[in-house]
C-alpha cells in the first residue's frame, strides 16, 4: 500500500503542504477546524511522517544501541528494562543486540550502529574484549558512549559501574565474620575487568584477616555457566574436602554450586557456606537461600541511559562534554547459605 504524504493531504483539502505539516505539529497559527481536518484525514489515510526525512533535517535518528552480553541474564535483563523506561520517557527507541561473549561479534555489532546512525551508544563488553579498536573508533567518530559493568579502563568513555574490588572484599570478609576461613573463589575469565576486580577484593579480604592466599583455592570459569559451578564444586570437594566457604563470581555459578552440595548431601552453610553475586532473583527461591551481593541493575540502566542522554544533548547543542563515571553502591545479602558457624 502507498504511503500518504503531505502533498496528497493538502491537494485533497485544498491548503497547502506548509499548513498540513504545521496542523500535525500543532501550531497556534493554525486554526481549529484547519487542524481537525487535517488530523482526520491523515488518520483516514494512515498517514505518518517520513522518520527518515526528519532525522535528515534534526540530524536526529531518535535511536540509541545497546550491546549486551547476554539478553536472558538476570541482571541484564533488569538492566534493559531501566534502560528501555528512560528511554521511552525521553523519545528514544533501543537496538538491543547481544554479542554472545564474542569479541568478533561485538565489533561486527559496533559497526552495524555505527552505519545505523544511531544518536548514542551504550555497551558491556564480552569476555573476550581485549581489542578496544571499535570502541575507540566510536569515540572517533564523535558518537556519545557509555560503558557499563564490564568496562575498558582506560577508554576515555562515561562508564557506569560498581566497586567490584570492595563488593568482592565485603562478600568474603562476611564469610570470615560468620567462622569461615578456608575459602575458595570460583572466579571469572581472565579478560573482564569486573572478574580481575572481584578476584582482587577477594584477596584482599584474606590479606587484611591475615589469611594466607592459596592459589590452589582458586577456580577460574570459561563461560560462567550454572555447569561450571557443578563442575567445580566437584573439583573443589576432590582438591580440598576441608574447605569451608566459597565465593562464586555469580549467583548462576553459586547456584550451581549449591545443586552439587545438596545433590551429594553436603550441609550448607553447616559444611560449606556459599555466597554469590549479583541478587539473581533465583537467589531467594533456593534451598537454602543464597547468600549474595545486590548489583543494582535497574538504577544501572537508568544511570546509563540519562548519562548517555546528557552527552547526547551537549553534542546536538555543541557543547563540549567531559565523560564521567558514576559508580553505585551495592550491599550483601545475608541469607541462610552463610548463617554464622556454631
Amino acid at each position: 500500500m502507498k504511503e500518504a504524504t503531505l502533498k496528497e493531504i493538502a491537494e485533497k483539502l485544498g491548503i497547502s503542504i506548509t499548513t498540513v505539516s504545521k496542523a500535525l505539529k500543532g501550531y497556534p497559527d493554525v486554526s481549529l477546524k484547519t487542524k481537525d481536518a487535517v488530523i482526520s484525514l491523515a488518520k483516514k489515510l494512515n498517514y505518518s511522517p517520513n522518520s527518515f526525512a526528519v532525522n535528515l533535517r534534526t540530524k536526529e535518528s531518535k535511536t540509541i544501541g545497546l550491546i549486551i552480553p547476554e539478553i536472558v541474564h538476570h541482571f541484564f535483563s533488569n538492566v534493559i528494562n531501566g534502560i528501555i523506561a528512560e528511554a521511552e520517557k525521553n523519545g528514544y527507541l533501543v537496538i538491543i543486540l547481544q554479542s554472545n561473549e564474542s569479541l568478533e561479534l561485538e565489533k561486527k555489532q559496533v559497526a552495524l550502529l555505527i552505519n545505523k546512525r544511531v544518536d548514542g551508544i551504550i555497551i558491556s563488553l564480552s569476555n573476550e574484549s581485549n581489542d578496544d579498536s571499535h570502541l575507540k573508533e566510536i569515540i572517533a567518530r564523535k558518537i556519545p558512549f557509555v560503558q557499563f559493568d564490564k568496562i575498558a579502563k582506560l577508554i576515555h568513555s562515561s562508564k557506569v559501574v560498581i566497586n567490584d574490588q570492595i563488593a568482592a572484599r565485603n562478600a568474603v570478609q562476611h564469610l570470615i565474620d560468620n567462622g569461615y576461613r578456608k575459602i575458595a573463589h570460583i572466579r571469572g575469565p581472565l579478560n573482564p575487568q569486573n572478574a580481575i576486580d572481584r578476584f582482587i577484593g577477594y584477596k584482599k579480604a584474606l590479606e587484611i584477616n591475615n589469611i594466607p592466599f592459596d592459589a590452589s583455592l582458586v577456580y577460574t570459569c570459561e563461560k560462567v555457566t550454572f555447569q561450571e559451578g557443578i563442575d567445580f564444586a566437584k573439583q573443589i570437594m576432590t582438591d580440598h574436602p576441608d574447605v569451608e566457604g566459597i565465593f562464586a563470581i555469580t549467583d548462576l555459578v553459586a547456584v550451581g554450586v549449591l545443586s552439587y552440595f545438596n545433590d551429594i548431601g553436603i550441609k550448607i552453610p553447616e559444611q560449606v557456606a556459599v555466597i554469590g553475586f549479583s541478587n539473581w532473583f533465583m537467589s531467594q527461591v533456593l534451598t537454602p537461600k543464597l547468600s549474595t551481593v545486590d548489583q543494582p541493575s535497574h538504577e544501572m540502566g537508568v544511570a546509563s541511559f540519562k548519562l548517555l542522554l546528557e552527552e547526547m544533548n551537549c553534542h546536538k547543542k555543541e557543547i563540549p562534554f567531559t565523560p564521567r563515571t558514576i559508580e553505585l553502591e551495592t550491599k550483601v545479602i545475608a541469607r541462610e547459605s552463610t548463617f554464622k558457624k556454631k
